[in-house]
């Protein structure tokens, strides 16, 4: 079968790196979150007083972007693709909800953007890959040969975030969690680089209701109709 590139795009806790790293494993593709690529950009703002009382020092952020290297790696142990940062393994430092509440804004700056993006374009240029994100099949990949929209009330992403938060022993509120999905979903879908939003032939999955082995099975379902062809 032809190695191509699978673009998932989707609103935020709707699970689409779950379904991604599954589907990678799966086929024997390498996959690459892009969401997480910016996680680590605010992480890195947190730690350098970028971000300071909710505000970003935007002047600050793009004279360091040209040293923010963000690459990734299969866990030796779980074999599930690590975030590192310049260098450093931040994969659990930059799921918390305390970055959730930076990551839009930062990523909603077109200089991070830009940056982010030719890091992921490099990424792709082999093929055989999964990416996630927001407008992977929109801007990153706009010639990917499957590209897949996910969705899912804000309750179930709401959810979802809060039973993950609390399996790694964290003591999260829900409605906290609720309110900032919501403040992620306008902030995504309204911004002016690259917002949110379905590709045009993007095949669109709302996996409110499904199990992951019923995603996984779906996925699979479509990219054989395509590297097949």
């Amino acid at each position: 079968m032809k190695k191509i590139v699978i673009a998932i795009d989707g609103f935020s806790s709707c699970g689409k790196s779950t379904m991604a790293k599954a589907l990678a494993r799966s086929i024997n593709y390498l996959y690459f979150d892009s969401g997480a690529m910016y996680r680590a950009v605010a992480f890195y703002c947190m730690q350098n007083g970028i971000i300071a009382n909710g505000e970003i020092d935007t002047e600050k952020l793009r004279t360091a972007m040209s040293d923010i290297k963000i690459t990734f790696a299969a866990d030796e142990e779980t074999k599930n693709s690590v975030t590192y940062l310049n260098g450093v393994n931040v994969e659990s430092e930059i799921r918390t909800l305390e970055v959730s509440q930076h990551v839009s804004r930062v990523a909603a700056l077109d200089f991070v953007r830009a940056a982010l993006i030719e890091q992921q374009r490099e990424m792709g240029k082999a093929k055989g890959i999964v990416m996630d994100g927001r407008d992977i099949g929109t801007t990153v990949f706009p010639d990917a040969e499957l590209k897949i929209f996910v969705t899912a009330s804000a309750e179930v992403r709401a959810r979802r975030r809060y039973d993950e938060l609390v399996a790694r022993g964290s003591n999260p509120d829900y409605q906290e969690i609720l309110a900032n999905v919501i403040e992620r979903d306008h902030l995504d879908q309204t911004r002016e680089v690259s917002p949110l939003r379905k590709a045009d032939d993007a095949l669109l999955l709302d996996n409110s209701n499904m199990t992951i082995e019923g995603q996984l099975q779906w996925l699979c379902e479509q990219y054989k109709k395509i590297a097949e062809q």
